[in-house]
């Protein structure tokens, strides 16, 4: 009770005075270096910018930067996604216009959702438990959906530790609204899903995301399959989708406010107030296993950590950890445990292998990610074709809180934001990631069948030899990564819109 008590007065601490002196003086100067600036001595060769924003505001609040590498796709996008410039973030004398209090409201704040959820418990091959929560519409009565339905299913992956958000419950909503099939994937022990075997899930290994993506497939077989993930949820997603690579049965993916970095994020990401109410909602979480994770770890040190690292630490860097990525009983070594942890649970370490569209929606004052400068991978963005930045001048963390509709620009969106507008306002990142899931595959449709007029008119044997659609497979565009998908039964459309 003592504990929660003092959990409570840092909170209070934490909203009254830190986003306070962060809105007033932190710099302002990155995004307009990055977006601006750039937009007119930066390389063609190296980025596309496009820094636009709704009518009727001023410059410091409508700044939006498309950061990517030249490509079709890129163009396409720039052309037809016009939410990407629609942002008119909150300003004033409002809530709303504090980063931090806008990303602590999305977390924290309960949200009454007509949404229900149906779930599905998912055995694993080594006996764990995942649970799969697929949103239904309340009037459905918790029905299931039918496996003959093309409705294209919203894998959402909420953050890793499992705290399913008002951004999560909002996502569902949208998603419903616009005749997605979402589904909430929970990793062991997280939103109620019991924890059957003693291995808990690191955090980017994605083995247990396979077996549920695969199970997906199997209800769904003929839906297209979109992915969204949030906050560190991100780093599970970036690890399925780099293991996997043109295996990943996933079409498009967007990443709402990601965490890229993440081992420094872990070391000194976070300000301290916020490290330790992280800590110590996942010891609450695990409390409950305390007993039979005594077996295989030092609970004492575990539950006497204040740090994310020294949770995490805890959890699958001691000796005798039986739960290890490569699949043996011995956890990592004595000596360098928490790199050698990291080396294989880094999201990006095997981005190379990324064969989609991925979109990254980002703002400049996110209190959770850290600095923009230190924590934003931008080579990554300006030299690999499949990876897109949005990157925004404010929204805090997965909050981008926009203003009512009060103008023009405002009405451009209306086709999007349909059945999103709360009491509050509208949140931006879910209109640009149904724009972005919509524009992507209408350009994979356009080039499937501008490939298909290719083939009519030059035949079968000239349609190899075709400028604009050369055929790239899988062994001879990158190599094969060890993953047990078979896509090929699936996708028939080619990569060319990295050329």
């Amino acid at each position: 009770m003592l504990e929660w008590l003092v959990a409570f007065c840092v909170v209070i601490l934490v909203v009254f005075i830190w986003p306070g002196t962060r809105y007033l003086f932190a710099p302002i100067a990155f995004l307009q270096r990055l977006g601006v600036s750039q937009l007119a001595t930066g390389s063609d060769d190296a980025r596309i910018v496009c820094a636009e924003g709704a009518e009727g505001t001023d410059d410091k609040t409508r700044t939006v930067a498309l950061i990517c590498k030249p490509s079709a796709l890129a163009k396409y996008l720039q052309k037809h996604c016009k939410t990407f410039s629609r942002y008119s973030p909150c300003s004033g004398w409002t809530w709303r216009a504090s980063a931090f209090l806008q990303s602590a409201y999305e977390a924290c704040w309960p949200c009454e959702s007509p949404v229900q959820f149906v779930r599905d418990n998912l055995q694993l091959s080594d006996d764990g438990l995942v649970s799969l929560d697929w949103a239904v519409p309340s009037y459905h009565r918790r029905r299931r959906t039918s496996s003959h339905s093309t409705s294209p299913v919203l894998l959402i992956i909420p953050n890793s530790f499992g705290k399913i958000t008002r951004n999560v419950v909002k996502l569902c909503e949208s998603a419903l609204s616009h005749g997605y099939l979402p589904v909430v994937f929970n990793r062991r022990s997280h939103n109620g899903t019991p924890l059957t075997t003693l291995k808990l899930q690191q955090f980017g290994d994605p083995s247990d995301l396979r077996e549920a993506v695969r199970y997906i497939r199997y209800r769904q077989p003929a839906g297209r399959l979109y992915a969204v993930s949030e906050s560190s949820g991100s780093g599970l997603l970036l690890s399925y989708l780099g293991e996997c690579g043109s295996s990943s049965y996933v079409t498009a993916a967007v990443c709402l406010s990601p965490v890229f970095r993440c081992q420094s994020w872990f070391e000194n990401g976070l300000c301290w107030p916020l490290q330790w109410v992280l800590a110590l909602y996942q010891k609450i979480c695990l409390s409950r296993y305390r007993t039979v994770l005594g077996d295989v770890m030092h609970t004492d040190t575990l539950f006497s950590s204040c740090s994310l690292r020294g949770v995490e630490e805890a959890l699958f860097c001691q000796s005798g950890y039986v739960g290890s990525t490569s699949g043996t009983s011995s956890g990592c070594s004595a000596s360098g445990a928490w790199d050698a942890y990291w080396e294989r649970n880094e999201p990006l370490r095997d981005v190379d292998e990324v064969a989609i569209p991925v979109l990254s929606v980002c703002a400049k004052d996110d209190p959770v990610r850290g600095d923009a400068q230190s924590s934003l991978p931008l080579e990554l963005f300006e030299t690999n074709p499949h990876f897109f930045l949005l990157l925004t001048d404010r929204g805090g963390h997965c909050g981008f809180s926009t203003q009512l509709d009060r103008s023009a620009g405002g009405a451009a969106c209306s086709v999007v934001a349909t059945n999103t507008v709360d009491n509050h306002g509208t949140n931006w990142s879910h209109m640009v990631m149904l724009e972005f899931f919509r524009v992507t595959t209408d350009f994979f449709n356009a080039e499937e069948r501008a490939k298909q007029f290719a083939v009519r008119r030059k035949g079968l044997g000239g349609a190899a030899g075709g400028r604009a659609f050369r055929y790239r497979s899988v062994s001879t565009y990158k190599r094969v990564p060890a993953c047990s998908h078979n896509i090929h039964a699936i996708y028939n459309w080619q990569r060319s819109y990295t050329r």
